[in-house]
C-alpha cells in the first residue's frame, strides 16, 4: 500500500498517546524502537542528537526508526545546550535514554534529579546489563550481552567451525526495547491515579532472557534430578539427527533453490506430511516402529535423507500448490528481511506501507506493530532531517517551567504520592484465551507488573505443559502468576463461564487462527457486547484472516518468513550442491530458526503485551480503541526493522564473515587460551582506548596499516590475524578483567546455554534472578520482573497446574458447591 506521507508537525489527533511529549536520547537501537511505538501512537517524540548527527542514522531502517519524530540538535556538554534540554525535560511526560548509568548522572539526568527537575516525568533508562548490581558499568554491547549470557552458545551450530556463532538477529534490543515500554506505559497507566511520575529501568540482559519457552525448566530439571531425562540438541556435533522434531519440522531445498521450512508438529499434520511425500507405508513397517521417534542414529540419518530426497525432487510452486490446496500441509520461504515485507499476509493485513521520502524515494517499511479495526494505528510518516525543528524547540524550551507534564489536563489528579510498593497493574484482570506461548508469555509480562490472569484451558490443559519429558516443565515459564480455570469451552455452560469472566475482565487476550473465536463464541463482537470497556486483543501467528489466516504458525515457519533465520545465517544457502552440502545448511537454518532461547514465541509475546498496555492506557485517558491486533510474522517484521527497509541506494546491513566470528576486527569473537572472548570496541573513540590496553602484547598505534579509521577498515582482516594471536595467548576470564578496567566491551563467552548460565549464583546475587514457588518444582529460581521501577513494586510468582483454581474462580463468579460439583461430574470442568 502506497500512502502520502503526514508532515511530522500535524497532531496525531486519532492517536492513543496524542499530547504526550516523549524526550529520546536515545543512541542505540531499543530506544530507537520504543520511541518509534510511541510515535506511532501519536506522542510527540523530540529526538535529541550531537552535533555530527546520530549515529543512528547510519542503520538501513532509519526512515521507519525516525518516522513521527521532531529532531533537535544538542551538545548536552555545552551549558545553553544542556538547559534547553531541561527547559524540554520541564514539560514532558517521558524520557528515554540509552546510557550508562555514571554516564546519565554526570549529564544530570539520574533519577533523583530528572524527579526534581519534573515531579510527574516517566524517565526510562535501557541499558545494556542494568542500572544497579556488579555490571552495571560495563559496556552495553548487545553482542558481549549475548556473548557472556550464552547465547552464541546455544547458536553454535549457526557456523561449521567449532566454537561459539556471532548472533546478527537483535534480539536482545528487541526484548529491551519492549520490556521498557512496558514499563513507560505501567508508569503512565499508573500516574494516571497518582499524578507523579517514576523512573524505569529496562535491560538488554532481562529483555532477552524473556524469549526462551521452556529451556529455562529443562535446566533447572536437569539440575536438580540430573537422572530424569537428558537434553539434546537436534543435530549432534557430527551433524547426525539427535531429535524427532526436525522431521515435522522439515527443512528442504525446492528443485529451484529456495529452502523452505515445514510446520508439522501436531500428529494429523505430520501424518499429511508423510502422506505428500508418499511415506506412510513406514508406519506399518517394522523396520521404521516409531516414526519419527527412532532410537536408531543410522535410522534417523536415514530417514532424513529420505525425506529431503523427496522434498527437494519439486519446485516451490509445486510446493506451493500443495499448500493452495491441503490445508493439512504448510511451509515458509525462508526469505530475507527485506524480501519478508512482500508476504502475502503482512500485504493482505496492510502492515507493508510504502512512503515517498524527498531524499530516498520510495520507502518501504512495516506499518505500525498495533493495528485496530484491522488498521494500522496512523498512517507513516517521514524520519525528520538532522536538527530540523531546533529552532522551535530551542524557544520552546526557554519558555518552560518546572511543573506538570503535557500530558496533565485540567481534569488530571494533583500528585498526591502515591504511597510506594504498589504494583503498576493491580486490579487489571486479563482474560487468556489462547495456546503455548507467543501469545500467553505476554499475559505472563504483565501479571509480573500486577494484573491478575485468568488462563482458561482445556480439560486436558495447554499443550505446552506437556512438551518437555518432566511434569510441567514445558509450561512452568509461561504459566508463571496465573490462575488456571479448566473447561471445555465447547459446551454451552463451559462457554457462559467464559462470558462471565469477560463481564468482569479488563482485558481478553486471544490468540486463535482466523475464524475460530467467531466460531467459539469469544470473539470481539460477542464479548465487547457482554462488556463495552474490555480492551480486546488478537494475537494469532499470521492473522484474523486472509490467505495465512487459518494456517498454523510455530517459531521456526515463522522466524523463516520475516527473515530471522537468514538473518543469522545470512550465506547458509550458497553452496548446495551436494547432499552433505544441503544437509550442513539444512543444520545452519535450523539452528538459527528453531533455537529455543531466542525465537519468533518470544519476539511475539514481547509486542502482544506492548499492545495490551497500549490499550489499556488509551483507555484510562479516555481514547478507547477497537479491536486490537498484533501478529507473530508482524512482530517479527518489527524486530528487524534496523534492517528490512527498503528504498533505492539503501545502505546494506552489516553482515557477518562466513565463518561467523562477527562483524569486524573489532567486533568479533576470538580463541583465548581457555575458550572464548567477544571483543567489542568498532567505534572510532574507541581504538586510542585499545591500543593503549594492548600495549603490552602488542604495538597497534604505530603500525602504519592501522593508524587512520580507513586505515584500518581497509586493512580489517590483518587487524583481526593479529588481535587473534594476542587473544590466543592469555585466558578468557584474564582478558575480560583487564580490559574491562580499561572501559573496553571485552567478556569471556559463556560455553553454556544462557538459561544454565543465569541460573548460577552470579546472576543471582546480580538481581537478575530471584526465587518462586511452584507446586511441582517448590521454591526455585527464576528470571526476574523484566522491568522495574522506582516507586512500584513487580512481583514474581511461579507457576500453577491445570486448573489449579477451577473450583475457586467458579465460586468467584456465583456458582456454589452443588453446581461446581455437577459441572465436575458431567466433564464440563476439571
Amino acid at each position: 500500500m502506497t500512502v502520502e506521507p503526514s508532515r511530522n508537525d500535524t497532531p496525531a489527533d486519532a492517536g492513543p498517546l496524542d499530547r504526550l511529549t516523549v524526550i529520546d536520547l536515545s543512541t542505540t537501537l531499543p530506544g530507537a524502537q520504543a520511541t518509534m511505538f510511541l510515535a506511532d501512537a501519536g506522542a510527540e517524540v523530540i529526538f535529541v542528537e550531537p552535533p555530527s548527527g546520530s549515529r543512528l542514522r547510519a542503520l538501513p531502517g532509519w526512515p521507519a526508526l525516525g518516522r513521527g519524530k521532531q529532531s533537535i540538535t544538542l551538545d548536552l556538554h555545552e551549558t545553553a545546550d544542556a538547559e534547553t534540554l531541561r527547559g524540554l525535560l520541564r514539560a514532558a511526560d517521558v524520557l528515554v535514554t540509552t546510557m550508562r548509568p555514571a554516564s546519565a548522572a554526570r549529564l544530570g539526568l539520574g533519577p533523583a534529579a530528572l524527579a526534581g527537575l519534573n515531579p510527574r516525568l516517566v524517565s526510562a533508562a535501557i541499558t545494556g546489563w542494568g542500572s544497579t548490581g556488579p555490571f552495571k558499568d560495563m559496556k552495553g554491547y548487545e553482542a558481549l550481552v549475548m556473548a557472556k549470557l550464552g547465547i552464541m552458545y546455544g547458536k553454535r551450530q549457526t557456523t561449521t567451525r567449532p566454537g561459539p556463532s556471532f548472533v546478527p538477529t537483535p534480539f536482545a534490543s528487541w526484548g529491551a526495547s519492549q520490556t521498557a515500554l512496558h514499563g513507560i506505559l505501567a508508569a503512565l497507566l499508573e500516574r494516571e491515579d497518582s499524578g507523579i511520575g517514576q523512573h524505569v529501568d529496562a535491560d538488554l540482559v532481562r529483555g532477552i532472557a524473556t524469549m526462551d519457552t521452556w529451556q529455562w525448566f529443562s535446566e533447572l530439571v536437569v539440575n536438580r534430578w540430573p537422572d530424569a531425562f537428558v537434553p539434546v540438541s537436534a543435530f549432534d556435533d557430527e551433524g547426525n539427527p539427535n531429535g524427532h522434531l526436525i522431521y515435522p519440522l522439515l527443512i528442504t531445498p525446492t528443485k529451484d533453490g529456495h529452502f523452505i521450512q515445514f510446520a508439522q508438529t501436531e500428529p494429523r499434520l505430520f501424518l499429511a506430511l508423510m502422506k505428500e511425500l508418499d511415506l506412510t507405508w513406514m508406519f506399518t513397517d517394522p523396520k521404521w516402529a516409531g516414526v519419527p521417534r527412532l532410537d536408531d542414529v543410522a535410522l534417523r540419518t536415514e530417514l532424513w535423507e529420505i525425506m529431503l530426497e523427496r522434498a527437494s525432487a519439486r519446485t516451490l510452486a509445486e510446493w506451493q500448490q500443495v499448500f493452495d490446496t491441503n490445508p493439512d500441509l504448510s511451509a515458509e520461504v525462508f526469505r530475507t528481511p527485506a524480501d519478508a515485507l512482500r508476504h502475502p499476509q503482512l500485504v493482505h493485513d496492510g502492515r507493508v506501507v510504502t512512503i515517498t521520502d524527498p531524499d530516498l524515494g520510495e520507502v518501504t517499511q512495516p506499518s505500525t506493530l498495533v493495528h485496530v479495526h484491522g488498521a494500522a494505528l496512523a498512517p507513516p510518516r517521514l524520519a525528520p532531517r538532522p536538527g530540523a525543528d531546533s529552532a522551535a524547540l530551542r524557544q520552546r524550551a526557554g519558555t518552560a517551567v518546572a511543573g506538570p507534564g503535557a500530558g496533565q489536563t485540567p481534569s488530571a489528579p494533583t500528585p498526591s504520592g502515591s504511597a510506594p510498593g504498589e504494583l503498576p497493574l493491580a486490579g487489571t484482570t486479563i482474560l487468556e484465551l489462547g495456546s503455548m506461548f507467543a501469545g500467553p508469555y505476554a499475559a505472563t509480562l504483565l501479571a509480573d507488573l500486577g494484573a491478575r490472569v485468568v488462563k482458561v484451558e482445556p480439560l486436558t490443559g495447554d499443550t505446552i505443559r506437556g512438551l518437555v519429558p518432566f511434569p510441567e516443565a514445558g509450561g512452568a515459564k509461561v504459566m508463571q502468576g496465573k490462575e488456571s480455570i479448566a473447561l471445555d469451552m465447547h459446551t454451552p455452560e463451559g462457554l457462559a463461564i467464559v462470558h462471565r469472566f469477560a463481564e468482569r475482565a479488563d482485558v481478553v487476550l486471544q490468540t486463535y487462527r482466523a475464524g475460530a473465536a467467531e466460531r467459539a463464541g469469544v470473539d470481539a463482537a460477542t464479548l465487547t457486547a457482554l462488556n463495552p470497556h474490555l480492551v480486546y486483543l488478537c494475537a494469532p501467528g499470521y492473522g484474523v484472516d486472509g490467505p495465512y489466516g487459518e494456517k498454523p504458525a510455530y517459531a521456526p515457519s515463522i522466524g523463516a518468513a520475516t527473515g530471522l533465520g537468514l538473518t543469522d545465517v545470512p550465506d547458509a544457502t550458497a553452496r548446495v550442491g551436494t547432499l552433505d552440502e544441503v544437509k550442513a545448511a539444512v543444520i545452519r537454518l535450523y539452528a538459527a530458526a528453531a533455537n529455543l532461547s531466542v525465537q519468533a514465541d518470544g519476539v511475539a509475546a514481547l509486542g502482544a503485551a506492548s499492545a495490551m498496555l497500549l490499550g489499556l492506557l488509551a483507555r484510562r485517558r479516555g481514547r478507547p480503541l477497537g479491536t486490537l491486533t498484533t501478529t507473530m510474522i508482524a512482530t517479527g517484521s518489527h524486530a528487524l526493522v534496523d534492517r528490512n527497509v527498503d528504498y533505492p541506494g539503501r545502505v546494506e546491513a552489516l553482515c557477518p564473515d562466513h565463518e561467523m566470528y562477527g562483524y569486524s576486527a573489532r567486533y568479533r569473537l576470538y580463541r583465548a587460551e581457555d575458550g572464548w572472548i567477544f571483543l567489542a570496541a568498532p567505534l572510532e573513540h574507541e581504538w586510542p582506548v585499545l591500543t593503549a590496553a594492548l600495549q603490552p602484547y602488542v604495538r597497534l598505534a604505530e603500525d602504519p596499516r592501522f593508524t587512520t579509521e580507513y586505515a584500518r577498515t581497509a586493512n580489517d582482516a590483518a587487524l583481526a590475524e593479529v588481535l587473534a594471536g594476542v587473544f590466543a595467548s592469555r585466558a578468557k576470564d584474564l582478558w575480560e578483567k583487564e580490559l574491562g578496567r580499561a572501559d573496553i566491551g571485552c567478556v569471556a563467552v559463556a560455553e553454556q546455554v544462557a538459561e544454565k548460565t543465569l541460573q548460577q549464583d552470579e546472576y543471582f546475587e546480580a538481581g537478575y534472578t530471584v526465587t518462586a514457588t511452584h507446586p511441582t518444582f517448590d521454591v526455585h529460581r527464576r528470571l526476574a520482573p523484566a522491568t522495574t521501577f522506582s516507586r512500584s513494586r513487580t512481583k514474581a510468582d511461579g507457576g500453577c497446574l491445570i486448573g489449579e483454581h477451577t473450583d475457586a474462580l467458579l465460586a468467584e463468579i456465583g456458582y456454589d458447591a452443588a453446581a461446581i460439583a455437577d459441572l465436575r461430574a458431567r466433564g464440563i470442568v476439571a
